[in-house]
């Protein structure tokens, strides 16, 4: 592989290795061509104020990009239009970034408006991101309209956006990575004395029709979010992602949410840590997913929070020490947002046939919460056919409260040494409390 002095503007067509050194090279470097190798060990690109394409690729297949340092770009490494493309062991940090605390991110901007990041995949297909330095900047990973792209052992920390991002993108596998501090503040008015602590930054954002992932032993810690996932556009459009899997990731520690999934269907959340975030899970207006095996704890206002649920399982997890463990609730129409979801969901209408089952809740306020929106003589959504079984509730202060909800279960639980109640139903109709050991 020959060995060449970078060039600013330079177009590489066959395999080649750069001569170590530090390059300023404002217009950065151009790879064209199929089965290119770009070995860049021990050298750094600069760019000028954060503008234009430190690396770019477009329409290529089997183009390897390894070792590369680049800072200063827009965007340092831009892939699109490509097949079979992998970027590994490269430190891509200080692009462009939005100065904070100036604005409240917009989570639906599409490719052509994307903002600047470390490593942006556009359309691409077959391609691996390996073991890359993506810290220090708004985002560090980011996928637009990709396939079967393999996010492998990156450390996308302390970025002001998304550490990893998936738009459009499915089929993809986000494993071992680090994300951690991927947060921002927004100050809502010029004297900053309100302000937001996490402007939908997250460690992973996940938006826009993006289903069929596996995100897989990461590291998602004290971001906006840990994962935001979010299934309906701002310009109401239904663009749900489902079916994704979450496995063994830690989200612990968010000023927000540790897994935020809304307005999609079937993802499955499984031996993942969510503690001390005000939210463990907020899941609102989604359906069939599955939350199990995970460790609850330590969140301000709710371990599990489902509005406008429908067909959930919620069971073999942990509860300790929240706020509340499982919380499920229905709001009228003529609250503030319901009434436009309901428009575009009526079939959610209600918040119905939850299972709460085999999980453990242990120092709650109070471990399971299902409510009706209030009134004396209301007759709009419901909560109803909650399925509560086989818990062990014990030392919270209150076990179960169920208010206005319907054709409920509450069977087989060991529910003991609560402070204020076991069970408590207010107003609630054909609520079977049979088989409980109290």
């Amino acid at each position: 592989m020959r060995e060449v002095i970078p060039e600013d503007g330079m177009v590489i067509t066959s395999d080649t290795t750069l001569k170590p050194g530090v390059y300023h090279l404002p217009h950065g470097i151009t790879v064209k061509g199929d089965h290119v190798t770009l070995n860049g060990e021990g050298v750094v690109i600069i760019g000028t104020d954060c503008q234009g394409v430190g690396v770019r690729v477009q329409q290529c297949s089997g183009v390897t990009i390894r070792g590369l340092a680049v800072e200063r770009f827009y965007h340092g490494i831009y892939v699109s239009g490509s097949a079979n493309v992998c970027v590994e062991r490269c430190r891509v940090r200080h692009t462009h970034e939005l100065p904070p605390p100036t604005a409240f991110l917009d989570v639906w901007l599409p490719l052509t408006q994307a903002y600047g990041g470390g490593i942006l995949l556009g359309g691409v297909k077959d391609g691996f991101i390996l073991n890359n330095d993506v810290q220090h900047q708004q985002n560090g990973i980011m996928l637009y309209g990709c396939e079967n792209i393999q996010v492998i052992g990156n450390d996308a920390s302390y970025n002001s956006g998304a550490g990893i991002l998936l738009y459009e993108s499915s089929h993809n596998t986000i494993e071992r990575n680090v994300a951690d501090f991927c947060c921002r503040i927004y100050a809502a008015s010029r004297d900053a004395e309100q302000y937001h602590n996490g402007a939908d930054a997250a460690a992973l954002v996940i938006m826009c029709n993006s289903s069929h992932n596996v995100v897989r032993h990461n590291k998602l810690r004290s971001s906006g979010d840990g994962v935001f996932l979010g299934g309906f556009h701002r310009d109401q459009i239904k663009t749900p992602c489902n079916h994704n899997l979450f496995e063994h990731n830690d989200a612990s520690f968010s000023p927000n949410i540790a897994f935020e999934a809304t307005f999609s269907t079937g993802n499955i959340f499984r031996h993942n840590r969510a503690d001390f975030c005000n939210y463990g899970f907020w899941l609102g207006w989604s359906r069939q997913n599955v939350v199990e095996d995970n460790h609850i704890a330590g969140n301000r206002t709710a371990g599990v929070a489902i509005e406008h649920g429908a067909n959930n399982v919620i069971r073999r997890n942990q509860f300790e020490r929240n706020g509340v463990g499982v919380q499920l609730w229905a709001n009228d129409r003529d609250q503030r947002g319901t009434a436009l979801f309901a428009e575009f969901f009526p079939e959610q209408a209600e918040s119905f046939d939850t299972e709460v089952s085999d999980n453990r809740f242990e120092h709650n306020d109070v471990a399971v919460h299902v409510w009706t929106q209030r009134g004396a003589n209301y007759a709009g959504p419901r909560c109803r056919g909650v399925r509560i079984l086989r818990n062990i509730i014990r030392d919270n202060r209150i076990g179960v409260q169920l208010e206005r909800a319907r054709d409920s279960l509450i069977q087989q639980n060991r529910i003991h040494a609560n402070l204020v109640a076991g069970i408590r139903l207010v107003g609630c109709a054909q609520v079977s409390t049979d088989g409980n050991e109290l």
